[in-house]
């Protein structure tokens, strides 16, 4: 396929900082970059940094007119590869991997590999097959014994047509709700299936305390190209959830368990392994996989490991010599998220989980923000992203 001398890559916004991350990254390796949003006021189309915004139609509202939008940019004879960044732009690709293959670079599992990670069920048989621990793992369906504490949840990280009966062609939904339930306590099956549409599962949960830490890689047809991990400090409330504050680790067992389960799937493109580690055997439990770039990739880019500009250089046949070496105990925030977390910490009850006080938890706030000065939108150089997420913060 002919390209011209100024190449582009295409990237994907919605709210997350993650679209940012990879812009900058990329425009300052003299990359091109061309963002397409079904949001008019995501903080990318305000960054310097972005050459060129396209709005298109939501992959919530129509997953095929959004299909269809991606592949239109993708015919230019400049755009040399698509980056994934939302669940909806893994499933597409996965599913119609030949269509984008034919129009740009990239990689990506094909779409039964990607449904053994889009499928939580699933996926804890490959974690078993492994030989990587993973929570006791049922369908909904399936618990006869409701002794047991457990957390119920989607059985999909995306609830789309080939995943759901109910579900259309055109249909996608993010589904990540999740409901602890107490021993003994035992859910009403109508109710759970008209709030969740489709048959959940349920999994044993991991003893308390338990911290969240996740293993990332770019693999290259079943080959790693470059591995990073990071340890989630705080989340978005005190008793855990979206990270908001994480920092570059690593650790041998988070590396094993981490890569024995993308070498049993035989993986291909970016993932995101997530596991919590039982702080009684200090075993990391699998919880999920994002087959996609993640949420915090500013972190890693901090520390070295550029996992945006390495993505790239895979999809633009030129992989080899990629050092992919970064600096433990880099941080990592998101201001707003820091925010989020204190005010948990002021408003949430967790019975399960000791809160902690808000005095000390602002002073590591602080001293954190100190320390490391690294932030998911706040840059002096490129203000825009910031100031925009501040204003929609505002109106909210």
């Amino acid at each position: 396929m002919t390209r011209s001398t100024t190449e582009s890559v295409l990237l994907s916004a919605k709210y997350s900082p993650s679209c940012y991350a990879c812009l900058r990254s990329l425009a300052e390796r003299g990359v091109r970059t061309v963002v397409v949003s079904p949001h008019e006021g995501v903080p990318a189309f305000a960054s310097r940094y972005c050459e060129e915004s396209i709005v298109v139609p939501s992959p919530n509202d129509d997953l095929l007119a959004y299909r269809d939008a991606l592949l239109s940019v993708a015919d230019r004879p400049e755009v040399a590869a698509f980056v994934p960044i939302w669940e909806e732009d893994a499933y597409l690709l996965g599913k119609y991997g030949e269509a984008f293959g034919a129009r740009v670079g990239g990689a990506w599992p094909d779409f039964e590999t990607l449904r053994s990670v889009q499928d939580r069920l699933r996926l804890a048989e490959v974690a078993a097959d492994a030989g990587v621990a993973v929570p006791a793992t049922q369908s909904f369906d399936d618990v006869d014994d409701w002794d047991r504490e457990r957390i119920l949840k989607s059985r999909y990280n995306l609830l789309a047509g080939e995943y759901v009966d109910s579900f259309s062609e055109r249909d996608a939904e993010l589904n990540k709700t999740l409901k602890y339930l107490a021993p003994g306590e035992e859910p009403d099956p109508e109710t759970v299936y008209a709030a969740l549409n489709h048959v959940p599962i349920a999994q044993e949960t991991v003893t308390g305390g338990a911290d969240e830490y996740a293993f990332i890689a770019l693999y290259d047809r079943g080959e790693p190209v470059a591995t990073y991990q990071k340890h989630q400090i705080r989340a978005k409330t005190y008793a855990g959830g979206t990270s908001v504050y994480r920092e570059s680790v690593a650790v041998p067992a988070l590396e094993r368990a981490g890569r024995a389960l993308l070498d049993e799937l035989d993986w291909h493109g970016l993932a995101e392994v997530e596991f919590l580690r039982d702080p009684e055997t200090g075993e990391f439990e699998l919880m999920e996989v994002n087959p996609r770039m993640w949420a915090s990739v500013a972190c890693a880019i901090e520390a070295g490991a550029d996992f945006p500009y390495y993505y790239w250089r895979l999809a633009t046949g030129e992989a080899d010599g990629i050092d992919d070496e970064y600096a433990v105990g880099t941080g990592n925030h998101s201001l707003f998220g820091e925010l989020q977390h204190l005010s948990s910490v002021l408003r949430d009850d967790y019975p399960d989980v000791e809160r902690p006080a808000f005095d000390r938890r602002l002073w590591e706030i602080a001293a954190s923000c100190y320390s490391q000065p690294n932030f998911d939108y706040l840059r002096l150089d490129d203000p825009g992203p910031f100031v925009r997420g501040v204003r929609d913060a505002v109106r909210l």
